[in-house]
């Protein structure tokens, strides 16, 4: 999240604030498992920035 790496473990969460750079990635061998939440009065996907992509979306 922006500069912050952080290593989170089953059943916790990480709070993203909106306009902050974040990117997932899975080091373990446990399939993850992601549940997105979104709050807020606009809850639309058309505002959303790819910066790096690995899988060529736009």
């Amino acid at each position: 999240i922006d500069e912050e790496v952080k290593l989170v473990t089953e059943n916790q969460s990480v709070y993203i604030p909106l306009g902050a750079v974040h990117r997932m990635e899975n080091p373990g061998k446990v399939p993850m498992v992601l549940i997105e939440v979104q709050t807020g009065s606009y809850l639309g996907e058309d505002d959303i920035i790819r910066y790096e992509d690995i899988y060529a979306r736009s």
